[in-house]
């Protein structure tokens, strides 16, 4: 006997449908029946009196009501016997028990004839966010007409669960104006299976599992080629706000209109990429939201400025000077660590950070002496570019103002240059006994005796070394020097 059998079975409890779990004790009786014990004893006759004996397959006894594992088909005929022992014991009884079988759960739902489809959804309806189905709100949609006998009757607003489409959409996708059958197999075996699933993390238990399960048994029916519906899952973490999972069962979700209405849908977008890695929860935090609107702001400005000072930016230059080699450097490596997290790590927040670093080296760089405008202008196009997957909106208004009449949407990720990732000098970290005591600036590629003689030559090195002995000297070309002394 499995007690998880009880989740079946509903109470009519003076008009309100409750789950028997919480109006009784379920036990196992001799490893075969449950047997279920109202909490509230002055009740138990009356559970047993209105227990549809033919239809759950029990038979009571002192203590509560047993019921056997060995269901009989629900007929029509036996549904229509049903009713009418609902009405009968409902006239004397404070409970009615009737089972709803998950197996059987659209055989039980008021049918309606075909000549009275579609039903239409009411429109007086509200969306409260507290977790009830809106159709339960309105006036108009529960009441109806039997389209058996003709008269007034109340509409199922328990609708179909919704796993039922969604464990296989994704094949009906594949073909969707199929009118003679769910999917052609062979257009099906073209495009699948997924490239990619994201979903939440309760996902893993539901949909995901339920989508997996019908793949693998349309597989074992051969209408699918793939027997895994999905190549690649991220899961993604969930959004707390106030120390909570954000819910509207709870009522602690933020509204989505409220902050497009203040700062604009590309600063939502920016937070909850920026805030935390896509597979981790996430804090709502409304200082959160104003740093990333500052932010856009700040880059708008950047661009804006740059365009108002320099309407004409050359196709061709040259690289000069430390301060365009610093720029040249932060721009490719800001392209290649954007292109490896998005592309291949869906590491969202850390791409974000390195653009903002982007950003602040290009701030410093506009305000210094003989401005490269060709090397700055490429900056911020290629900036528009790595920054438009996640704020579209206002990269587009830039991408515009810059000149350009095609979408940004329609351009070509930009290219990094490996050669312009390697520096002409590396910073040296000089040690003594493992501890930085100096940080010097050598040519690149400098050899061990060349580290070595620069880091003892070392002005605030040498005064730490009076009066002490050198043991070894330990070399990490073009990262420290580490001086061993006693």
């Amino acid at each position: 006997a499995n007690p998880a059998i009880l989740d079946r079975v509903v109470v009519d409890y003076y008009g309100a449908p409750t789950p028997i779990r919480q109006m009784a004790q379920v036990s196992v009786s001799e490893g075969t029946t449950l047997v279920i014990t109202p909490f509230d004893k002055s009740i138990l006759k009356d559970v047993e009196k209105a227990v549809i004996k033919a239809e759950l397959g029990v038979a009571p006894n002192n203590d509560g009501v047993c019921i056997r594992l060995n269901f009989p088909p629900l007929t029509e005929e036996r549904r229509r016997e049903t009713a009418k022992e609902v009405k009968k014991f409902g006239e004397d009884a404070k409970i009615a028990v009737r089972n709803v079988r998950r197996d059987m759960v659209d055989s039980l739902k008021k049918i309606e004839k075909e000549e009275n489809l579609p039903v239409l959804l009411p429109t007086d309806v509200e969306f409260t966010g507290k977790g009830e189905s809106p159709l339960t709100t309105s006036k108009v949609f529960a009441h109806a007409v039997c389209p058996k006998c003709g008269k007034p009757a109340k509409r199922e607003m328990d609708t179909m669960d919704t796993f039922l489409d969604s464990s296989w959409y994704f094949l009906r996708y594949c073909d969707p104006k199929n009118t003679e059958a769910p999917f052609d197999s062979a257009k099906a075996n073209y495009w699948m299976n997924v490239d990619q699933y994201i979903g939440g993390v309760e996902h893993a238990i539901l949909h995901l599992m339920y989508a997996r399960f019908f793949q693998m048994a349309l597989y074992d029916m051969g209408l699918v080629d793939c027997e895994e519906p999905f190549q690649n899952l991220l899961t993604q973490g969930m959004v707390n706000k106030d120390g909570k999972k954000m819910s509207k069962s709870i009522g602690n979700v933020v509204s989505p209109e409220e902050i497009i209405n203040k700062y604009g849908a590309d600063t939502a977008r920016l937070f909850i990429l920026f805030a935390a890695p896509p597979d981790r929860e996430l804090d709502w935090s409304d200082a959160g939201v104003e740093g990333s609107y500052r932010f856009l702001n700040r880059v708008y400005r950047l661009v804006y400025e740059f365009k108002q000072k320099y309407p004409e930016i050359p196709a061709e230059f040259k690289i000069e000077g430390d301060a365009d080699k610093s720029l040249n450097y932060m721009l490719n490596g800001t392209i290649k660590k954007v292109s490896e997290d998005v592309g291949g790590r869906y590491s969202f927040n850390t791409a974000i950070s390195s653009i903002m670093e982007l950003v602040n080296e290009m701030y410093k760089y506009k305000e210094g002496e003989n401005v490269n405008v060709g090397l700055l202008g490429k900056a911020v196009k290629d900036l528009i570019l790595i920054l438009s997957p996640f704020t579209p909106h206002i990269c587009e208004e830039m991408w515009e103002y810059m000149g350009e009449t095609e979408s940004v949407v329609t351009m070509p990720w930009p290219e990094f240059d490996e050669k312009a990732l390697v520096k002409d000098e590396a910073e040296i970290v000089i040690q003594v006994n493992g501890k930085l005591k100096d940080k010097i600036l050598m040519a690149n590629n400098s050899d061990r005796a060349e580290l070595e003689k620069a880091a003892l030559e070392s002005k605030n090195i040498q005064a730490l070394l009076e009066g002490k002995t050198v043991v070894k000297v330990v070399v990490v070309p073009n990262k420290l020097v580490n001086i061993v002394v006693k």
